[in-house]
């Protein structure tokens, strides 16, 4: 009895998670369609770019790959291009910590490989309200790469019958959606250094070094803010204990 209902809580956990996602999966859908687009009118084939999917699942290094994708292929290049791109993930995988207090490493490393930003911002808001562990977590990456999936497998179908896709304002929704996002992690003028910092750090890069890199010395520059910030656990604790009134 006790097992089947810890199943039964695991199997709800994950149903809530990916229904929190689905909004959002659906614009992961429109721009993965852009992404199919361009790597069929770049020869890549439908197996290979399913690979790719399940293999890295991350949209922004996959849009880099396809953008950098030309005979002969540039190996190294591109390793490094998706290298700089995805070290923003040390910084999500740190910030999960507390989710996945007390699981195994194998578990930890089995539901991180699905963690995007959009699952990972959400399951973040839950957190915040008590809500978030990590089935929570895998079944909004569940849900995320489904659409993900479709969109650049129906994406691909087209091919070249979509010469540009920016004309059906498609590439858009890949802006509204960490828009959105970010204006759901907005908590209130105490984040505007971090986030002041993230901006100026990001731009001023974009403008100097070639590549992704602002990606990262924006993300790094935000974080270490961020925890200069934050209350040290003491106190944390004396902020908890401390009367109301």
């Amino acid at each position: 009895m006790a097992a089947s209902m810890m199943v039964a809580g695991r199997r709800e956990r994950l149903r809530a998670g990916a229904l929190a996602t689905l909004p959002v999966a659906i614009s992961v859908m429109a721009y993965g369609s852009v992404l199919g687009v361009l790597a069929a009118q770049k020869g890549i084939t439908w197996q290979l770019l399913l690979a790719m999917n399940l293999s890295i699942f991350a949209g922004s290094a996959q849009f880099v790959m396809v953008e950098m994708w030309h005979p002969p292929l540039p190996i190294l290049e591109v390793t490094l291009a998706v290298l700089a791109i995805n070290l923003r993930y040390l910084l999500i995988g740190a910030s999960l910590q507390p989710i996945f207090a007390g699981d195994s490493l194998l578990k930890r490393l089995g539901f991180i490989h699905l963690v995007a930003d959009e699952n990972w911002a959400i399951t973040m808001a839950a957190h915040r309200r008590g809500a978030a562990t990590p089935e929570y977590l895998l079944g909004g990456g569940l849900c995320l790469v489904t659409a993900w999936s479709a969109g650049t497998l129906g994406g691909h179908l087209l091919g070249g019958l979509i010469a540009r896709p920016e004309a059906l304002a498609l590439d858009f929704a890949f802006l509204a959606v960490f828009t959105a996002l970010a204006v759901s992690l907005w908590r209130g003028a105490r984040d505007l250094p971090a986030w002041a910092v993230t901006i100026v750090l990001a731009v001023l890069t974009e403008q100097i070094l070639p590549g992704k890199w602002y990606i990262v010395i924006g993300g790094v520059g935000g974080a270490l803010v961020a925890t200069c910030q934050s209350p040290t656990v003491a106190e944390a604790a004396a902020e908890e204990k401390a009367p109301c009134c």
